[in-house]
Protein backbone atom coordinates (compact mmCIF):
# COMPACT_ATOMS: atom_id res chain seq x y z
CA UNK A 1 0.00 0.00 0.00
CA UNK A 2 1.29 3.47 -0.92
CA UNK A 3 0.70 6.21 1.64
CA UNK A 4 2.09 9.59 2.51
CA UNK A 5 3.68 10.38 5.80
CA UNK A 6 1.02 10.99 8.41
CA UNK A 7 2.32 14.51 9.00
CA UNK A 8 1.24 15.43 5.46
CA UNK A 9 -2.35 14.32 5.96
CA UNK A 10 -5.34 16.16 7.40
CA UNK A 11 -7.32 14.73 10.31
CA UNK A 12 -9.88 13.26 7.91
CA UNK A 13 -7.16 11.76 5.73
CA UNK A 14 -5.57 10.28 8.85
CA UNK A 15 -8.92 8.69 9.73
CA UNK A 16 -9.21 7.35 6.18
CA UNK A 17 -6.11 5.19 6.80
CA UNK A 18 -7.81 3.22 9.57
CA UNK A 19 -8.20 -0.49 8.88
CA UNK A 20 -11.76 -1.77 8.64
CA UNK A 21 -13.10 -5.22 9.44
CA UNK A 22 -14.16 -7.18 6.37
CA UNK A 23 -17.71 -6.56 5.22
CA UNK A 24 -18.78 -10.04 6.37
CA UNK A 25 -17.88 -9.01 9.93
CA UNK A 26 -20.00 -5.86 9.73
CA UNK A 27 -22.96 -7.40 7.90
CA UNK A 28 -26.15 -7.96 9.88
CA UNK A 29 -25.97 -4.88 12.09
CA UNK A 30 -29.03 -3.61 10.25
CA UNK A 31 -31.33 -6.68 10.08
CA UNK A 32 -34.28 -6.80 7.69
CA UNK A 33 -37.54 -5.86 9.42
CA UNK A 34 -40.89 -6.82 7.95
CA UNK A 35 -41.90 -8.04 4.53
CA UNK A 36 -40.23 -5.71 2.06
CA UNK A 37 -41.87 -5.43 -1.37
CA UNK A 38 -39.44 -5.50 -4.27
CA UNK A 39 -39.79 -3.60 -7.53
CA UNK A 40 -41.16 -5.78 -10.33
CA UNK A 41 -38.98 -6.80 -13.24
CA UNK A 42 -40.60 -4.36 -15.67
CA UNK A 43 -39.87 -1.36 -13.45
CA UNK A 44 -36.38 -2.67 -12.70
CA UNK A 45 -35.57 -3.05 -16.39
CA UNK A 46 -36.93 0.41 -17.20
CA UNK A 47 -34.79 2.02 -14.48
CA UNK A 48 -31.60 0.24 -15.46
CA UNK A 49 -32.05 1.15 -19.13
CA UNK A 50 -32.53 4.88 -18.42
CA UNK A 51 -30.09 5.66 -15.62
CA UNK A 52 -29.72 9.26 -14.53
CA UNK A 53 -28.07 10.69 -11.45
CA UNK A 54 -30.05 10.47 -8.21
CA UNK A 55 -33.48 9.94 -9.77
CA UNK A 56 -34.28 6.28 -9.08
CA UNK A 57 -33.92 4.33 -5.82
CA UNK A 58 -33.50 0.76 -4.67
CA UNK A 59 -35.81 -1.39 -2.58
CA UNK A 60 -34.21 -1.01 0.86
CA UNK A 61 -32.94 1.60 3.29
CA UNK A 62 -31.02 1.31 6.54
CA UNK A 63 -32.29 3.19 9.57
CA UNK A 64 -31.33 3.87 13.21
CA UNK A 65 -32.54 6.25 15.90
CA UNK A 66 -30.60 8.16 18.55
CA UNK A 67 -32.24 9.57 21.67
CA UNK A 68 -30.73 11.81 24.32
CA UNK A 69 -29.59 9.69 27.26
CA UNK A 70 -30.18 6.41 25.41
CA UNK A 71 -27.79 6.51 22.45
CA UNK A 72 -28.23 4.76 19.11
CA UNK A 73 -30.81 1.98 18.84
CA UNK A 74 -33.45 0.46 16.54
CA UNK A 75 -31.00 -0.53 13.81
CA UNK A 76 -33.01 -1.98 10.93
CA UNK A 77 -33.22 -2.48 7.19
CA UNK A 78 -36.67 -1.55 5.91
CA UNK A 79 -38.32 -0.97 2.57
CA UNK A 80 -37.58 2.28 0.74
CA UNK A 81 -40.76 4.28 1.29
CA UNK A 82 -42.03 7.76 2.19
CA UNK A 83 -41.44 8.82 5.78
CA UNK A 84 -44.13 9.63 8.31
CA UNK A 85 -42.90 12.61 10.33
CA UNK A 86 -44.49 15.07 12.70
CA UNK A 87 -44.86 18.61 11.28
CA UNK A 88 -42.98 19.91 14.31
CA UNK A 89 -39.91 17.74 13.60
CA UNK A 90 -36.92 19.98 14.25
CA UNK A 91 -35.28 19.38 10.86
CA UNK A 92 -38.14 21.20 9.13
CA UNK A 93 -37.67 24.32 11.20
CA UNK A 94 -33.99 24.55 12.09
CA UNK A 95 -32.26 22.53 9.37
CA UNK A 96 -30.28 20.24 11.67
CA UNK A 97 -29.16 17.69 9.07
CA UNK A 98 -25.94 16.20 7.70
CA UNK A 99 -25.24 13.78 4.87
CA UNK A 100 -22.60 11.95 2.88
CA UNK A 101 -22.20 10.68 -0.67
CA UNK A 102 -20.26 7.69 -1.96
CA UNK A 103 -20.65 5.06 -4.65
CA UNK A 104 -20.80 1.30 -5.03
CA UNK A 105 -19.04 0.00 -8.16
CA UNK A 106 -19.61 -3.35 -9.82
CA UNK A 107 -16.40 -5.03 -10.97
CA UNK A 108 -16.06 -7.40 -13.90
CA UNK A 109 -16.36 -10.50 -11.68
CA UNK A 110 -19.68 -9.26 -10.28
CA UNK A 111 -18.30 -8.17 -6.92
CA UNK A 112 -19.28 -4.77 -5.50
CA UNK A 113 -16.83 -2.29 -4.01
CA UNK A 114 -16.82 1.23 -2.61
CA UNK A 115 -14.16 3.94 -2.47
CA UNK A 116 -12.56 5.22 0.77
CA UNK A 117 -15.58 4.72 3.08
CA UNK A 118 -13.44 5.47 6.15
CA UNK A 119 -13.07 9.02 4.87
CA UNK A 120 -16.82 9.41 4.47
CA UNK A 121 -17.45 7.97 7.93
CA UNK A 122 -14.95 10.40 9.48
CA UNK A 123 -16.39 13.37 7.60
CA UNK A 124 -19.93 12.37 8.52
CA UNK A 125 -18.98 12.45 12.19
CA UNK A 126 -17.05 15.71 11.82
CA UNK A 127 -20.14 17.27 10.23
CA UNK A 128 -22.32 15.86 13.00
CA UNK A 129 -20.09 17.38 15.68
CA UNK A 130 -20.30 20.80 14.01
CA UNK A 131 -24.10 20.57 13.85
CA UNK A 132 -24.40 19.46 17.51
CA UNK A 133 -25.56 16.01 16.47
CA UNK A 134 -24.39 12.61 17.79
CA UNK A 135 -21.63 10.74 16.01
CA UNK A 136 -22.41 7.32 14.56
CA UNK A 137 -19.77 4.65 15.28
CA UNK A 138 -17.67 4.14 12.17
CA UNK A 139 -18.34 0.40 11.99
CA UNK A 140 -22.09 1.06 12.20
CA UNK A 141 -21.84 3.65 9.42
CA UNK A 142 -19.99 1.15 7.20
CA UNK A 143 -22.30 -1.66 8.34
CA UNK A 144 -25.36 0.26 7.18
CA UNK A 145 -23.80 0.57 3.73
CA UNK A 146 -22.87 -3.12 3.65
CA UNK A 147 -26.39 -4.25 4.59
CA UNK A 148 -28.18 -1.81 2.28
CA UNK A 149 -25.95 -2.58 -0.72
CA UNK A 150 -26.12 -6.35 -0.21
CA UNK A 151 -29.91 -6.19 -0.02
CA UNK A 152 -30.01 -4.01 -3.15
CA UNK A 153 -27.15 -5.66 -5.03
CA UNK A 154 -29.24 -6.05 -8.20
CA UNK A 155 -29.52 -2.25 -8.31
CA UNK A 156 -25.74 -1.84 -8.72
CA UNK A 157 -25.38 -1.27 -12.49
CA UNK A 158 -22.46 -2.52 -14.54
CA UNK A 159 -22.33 -0.02 -17.42
CA UNK A 160 -19.43 2.36 -18.03
CA UNK A 161 -19.62 5.32 -15.66
CA UNK A 162 -22.54 3.87 -13.70
CA UNK A 163 -22.78 3.10 -9.99
CA UNK A 164 -25.12 2.78 -7.06
CA UNK A 165 -24.90 6.23 -5.48
CA UNK A 166 -25.10 5.86 -1.69
CA UNK A 167 -26.58 8.60 0.47
CA UNK A 168 -26.20 8.23 4.27
CA UNK A 169 -27.84 11.08 6.18
CA UNK A 170 -29.07 12.09 9.62
CA UNK A 171 -31.89 14.48 10.49
CA UNK A 172 -33.38 15.98 13.65
CA UNK A 173 -36.69 14.20 14.25
CA UNK A 174 -37.52 15.48 17.73
CA UNK A 175 -41.08 16.82 17.94
CA UNK A 176 -40.34 20.29 19.23
CA UNK A 177 -40.28 23.91 18.14
CA UNK A 178 -37.69 24.72 20.78
CA UNK A 179 -34.52 26.18 19.28
CA UNK A 180 -31.99 23.73 20.70
CA UNK A 181 -29.98 20.71 19.52
CA UNK A 182 -32.52 17.97 18.92
CA UNK A 183 -32.95 15.21 21.49
CA UNK A 184 -33.83 12.70 18.77
CA UNK A 185 -31.90 12.07 15.57
CA UNK A 186 -32.77 9.58 12.83
CA UNK A 187 -30.08 8.12 10.59
CA UNK A 188 -30.86 6.61 7.19
CA UNK A 189 -28.93 5.24 4.24
CA UNK A 190 -30.48 4.95 0.78
CA UNK A 191 -29.14 3.94 -2.64
CA UNK A 192 -29.76 5.31 -6.12
CA UNK A 193 -28.73 3.43 -9.29
CA UNK A 194 -27.19 6.21 -11.32
CA UNK A 195 -25.55 7.14 -14.58
CA UNK A 196 -22.87 9.84 -14.98
CA UNK A 197 -23.42 13.09 -13.05
CA UNK A 198 -22.89 15.21 -16.17
CA UNK A 199 -24.86 13.80 -19.10
CA UNK A 200 -22.39 15.24 -21.61
CA UNK A 201 -19.63 13.06 -20.21
CA UNK A 202 -16.07 14.31 -19.75
CA UNK A 203 -16.62 17.70 -21.36
CA UNK A 204 -15.54 21.19 -20.20
CA UNK A 205 -18.18 23.20 -18.35
CA UNK A 206 -18.77 26.93 -18.15
CA UNK A 207 -18.49 28.66 -14.77
CA UNK A 208 -19.82 31.90 -13.32
CA UNK A 209 -17.53 33.43 -10.68
CA UNK A 210 -19.50 35.29 -8.03
CA UNK A 211 -18.25 37.86 -5.55
CA UNK A 212 -21.79 38.72 -4.39
CA UNK A 213 -22.57 35.37 -2.79
CA UNK A 214 -20.36 33.33 -0.51
CA UNK A 215 -20.69 29.66 0.23
CA UNK A 216 -19.45 30.05 3.80
CA UNK A 217 -17.49 32.31 6.12
CA UNK A 218 -14.99 32.01 8.97
CA UNK A 219 -16.48 30.14 11.91
CA UNK A 220 -19.44 28.97 9.82
CA UNK A 221 -20.40 25.53 8.57
CA UNK A 222 -18.32 25.50 5.39
CA UNK A 223 -16.27 22.44 6.35
CA UNK A 224 -19.40 20.48 7.35
CA UNK A 225 -21.48 18.56 4.82
CA UNK A 226 -24.77 19.94 6.09
CA UNK A 227 -27.97 20.50 4.17
CA UNK A 228 -28.20 24.25 4.74
CA UNK A 229 -24.97 24.91 2.84
CA UNK A 230 -26.53 23.48 -0.30
CA UNK A 231 -29.85 25.30 0.05
CA UNK A 232 -27.94 28.58 0.36
CA UNK A 233 -26.10 27.83 -2.89
CA UNK A 234 -29.21 27.48 -5.03
CA UNK A 235 -29.73 31.21 -5.64
CA UNK A 236 -26.25 31.84 -7.07
CA UNK A 237 -26.57 28.56 -9.00
CA UNK A 238 -29.87 29.80 -10.46
CA UNK A 239 -28.29 33.12 -11.44
CA UNK A 240 -25.38 31.31 -13.06
CA UNK A 241 -27.76 29.16 -15.09
CA UNK A 242 -29.59 32.27 -16.27
CA UNK A 243 -26.25 33.50 -17.63
CA UNK A 244 -25.69 30.23 -19.46
CA UNK A 245 -23.27 28.61 -16.99
CA UNK A 246 -23.38 25.14 -15.44
CA UNK A 247 -21.75 25.95 -12.10
CA UNK A 248 -20.66 28.69 -9.70
CA UNK A 249 -17.16 29.47 -8.46
CA UNK A 250 -17.07 30.95 -4.95
CA UNK A 251 -14.44 33.19 -3.43
CA UNK A 252 -13.80 33.89 0.24
CA UNK A 253 -15.62 36.65 2.12
CA UNK A 254 -12.86 39.13 1.28
CA UNK A 255 -13.52 38.56 -2.41
CA UNK A 256 -9.86 37.68 -2.94
CA UNK A 257 -9.23 33.94 -2.85
CA UNK A 258 -11.02 31.12 -4.67
CA UNK A 259 -12.67 28.47 -2.51
CA UNK A 260 -15.09 25.96 -4.00
CA UNK A 261 -16.51 25.21 -7.41
CA UNK A 262 -20.21 24.50 -6.92
CA UNK A 263 -20.27 21.32 -4.83
CA UNK A 264 -16.70 20.41 -5.81
CA UNK A 265 -13.16 21.23 -4.79
CA UNK A 266 -11.08 23.15 -7.34
CA UNK A 267 -7.61 22.55 -8.77
CA UNK A 268 -5.41 24.41 -11.26
CA UNK A 269 -2.56 23.00 -13.34
CA UNK A 270 0.40 25.29 -13.94
CA UNK A 271 2.69 25.46 -16.99
CA UNK A 272 5.50 23.78 -15.05
CA UNK A 273 3.20 20.84 -14.17
CA UNK A 274 2.47 21.88 -10.58
CA UNK A 275 -1.07 21.31 -9.37
CA UNK A 276 -2.44 23.97 -7.02
CA UNK A 277 -5.55 23.69 -4.87
CA UNK A 278 -6.97 26.02 -2.18
CA UNK A 279 -5.77 25.14 1.29
CA UNK A 280 -8.37 24.01 3.82
CA UNK A 281 -9.31 27.13 5.77
CA UNK A 282 -12.38 25.91 7.68
CA UNK A 283 -14.82 27.33 5.14
CA UNK A 284 -14.04 24.72 2.47
CA UNK A 285 -15.51 21.22 2.51
CA UNK A 286 -12.66 18.73 2.39
CA UNK A 287 -13.34 16.17 -0.32
CA UNK A 288 -12.29 12.55 -0.43
CA UNK A 289 -11.68 12.81 -4.17
CA UNK A 290 -9.52 15.88 -3.54
CA UNK A 291 -7.39 13.95 -1.07
CA UNK A 292 -7.11 10.96 -3.39
CA UNK A 293 -5.95 13.17 -6.27
CA UNK A 294 -3.31 14.80 -4.08
CA UNK A 295 -1.98 11.40 -3.00
CA UNK A 296 -2.13 9.96 -6.51
CA UNK A 297 -0.35 12.85 -8.19
CA UNK A 298 2.35 13.10 -5.53
CA UNK A 299 2.97 9.36 -5.84
CA UNK A 300 3.60 9.96 -9.56
CA UNK A 301 6.18 12.63 -8.77
CA UNK A 302 4.04 15.65 -9.50
CA UNK A 303 4.27 18.71 -7.24
CA UNK A 304 0.91 19.40 -5.55
CA UNK A 305 0.58 22.59 -3.50
CA UNK A 306 -2.22 23.46 -1.08
CA UNK A 307 -2.26 27.23 -0.71
CA UNK A 308 -4.33 30.41 -1.00
CA UNK A 309 -5.01 31.17 -4.67
CA UNK A 310 -6.12 34.70 -5.56
CA UNK A 311 -8.87 34.93 -8.17
CA UNK A 312 -7.09 37.78 -9.99
CA UNK A 313 -3.90 35.70 -10.10
CA UNK A 314 -5.82 32.74 -11.52
CA UNK A 315 -7.43 34.82 -14.26
CA UNK A 316 -4.08 36.46 -15.14
CA UNK A 317 -2.51 33.01 -15.25
CA UNK A 318 -5.10 31.73 -17.71
CA UNK A 319 -4.57 34.76 -19.95
CA UNK A 320 -0.77 34.52 -19.82
CA UNK A 321 -0.63 30.75 -20.27
CA UNK A 322 0.82 30.08 -16.82
CA UNK A 323 -2.40 28.23 -15.89
CA UNK A 324 -2.96 25.42 -18.39
CA UNK A 325 -5.99 23.69 -16.86
CA UNK A 326 -8.62 24.22 -14.19
CA UNK A 327 -10.89 21.43 -12.98
CA UNK A 328 -13.33 20.52 -10.23
CA UNK A 329 -13.34 17.22 -8.37
CA UNK A 330 -15.85 15.39 -6.21
CA UNK A 331 -17.60 12.07 -5.64
CA UNK A 332 -20.43 12.54 -8.12
CA UNK A 333 -18.52 13.72 -11.19
CA UNK A 334 -15.01 12.57 -10.13
CA UNK A 335 -13.24 15.19 -12.30
CA UNK A 336 -14.82 17.97 -14.35
CA UNK A 337 -12.69 20.18 -16.63
CA UNK A 338 -13.45 23.90 -16.75
CA UNK A 339 -13.62 25.50 -20.19
CA UNK A 340 -14.72 29.04 -19.38
CA UNK A 341 -14.66 31.45 -16.43
CA UNK A 342 -16.85 34.54 -16.44
CA UNK A 343 -17.34 37.14 -13.75
CA UNK A 344 -17.64 40.88 -13.32
CA UNK A 345 -14.96 42.36 -15.58
CA UNK A 346 -13.61 39.18 -17.17
CA UNK A 347 -14.61 36.34 -19.48
CA UNK A 348 -11.81 33.92 -20.30
CA UNK A 349 -11.57 30.59 -22.08
CA UNK A 350 -9.60 27.94 -20.22
CA UNK A 351 -7.64 25.51 -22.38
CA UNK A 352 -8.34 21.80 -22.17
CA UNK A 353 -5.38 19.70 -21.15
CA UNK A 354 -4.30 16.15 -20.43
CA UNK A 355 -3.90 16.28 -16.65
CA UNK A 356 -7.60 16.31 -15.70
CA UNK A 357 -8.28 13.44 -18.11
CA UNK A 358 -5.31 11.47 -16.78
CA UNK A 359 -6.57 11.87 -13.21
CA UNK A 360 -10.11 10.89 -14.21
CA UNK A 361 -8.89 7.81 -16.05
CA UNK A 362 -6.56 6.70 -13.26
CA UNK A 363 -9.13 7.16 -10.48
CA UNK A 364 -12.00 5.50 -12.31
CA UNK A 365 -9.75 2.61 -13.37
CA UNK A 366 -9.07 1.95 -9.68
CA UNK A 367 -12.72 2.38 -8.72
CA UNK A 368 -13.99 -0.04 -11.36
CA UNK A 369 -11.25 -2.59 -10.74
CA UNK A 370 -9.40 -2.07 -14.02
CA UNK A 371 -6.16 -0.96 -12.34
CA UNK A 372 -4.24 -2.02 -9.24
CA UNK A 373 -5.29 -0.25 -6.05
CA UNK A 374 -1.87 0.60 -4.61
CA UNK A 375 -3.37 2.88 -1.96
CA UNK A 376 -5.85 0.50 -0.30
CA UNK A 377 -8.72 2.82 -1.22
CA UNK A 378 -11.24 0.18 -2.30
CA UNK A 379 -13.42 -1.72 0.17
CA UNK A 380 -15.25 -4.87 -0.88
CA UNK A 381 -18.94 -4.79 0.03
CA UNK A 382 -20.11 -8.00 -1.60
CA UNK A 383 -18.86 -10.93 -3.69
Amino acid sequence: MTTLKDTQLSALEQAALAALPAADELAGRFPVVGNIPLADEAHYAQVMESLRFGTFFGDHMARAVWKEGEGWDNYELTGYAPLSMDPSSAVFHYGQAVFEGLKAYRHADGSVWTFRPQFNAARFNASARRMAMPELPVEDFIGSIVDMVRADKRWVPSGEGTSLYIRPFAIATERSLGAHPAHEITYMCIGSPSGPYFTNGFAPVSIWVTRDYHRAGPGGTGEAKCSGNYAASYMPQKLAAERGHEQVFYVDVSGTYIEELGAMNAMAVMKDGTIRTPRLTGSILEGGTRGAIIQLMRSLGRNVVEEDIALDELIDGVQSGDVTEIFGCGTAAVVTPIGRLEGEGFDVSVPSGPVAKEIFDRLTAIQYGHAEDKFGWMYKLSD
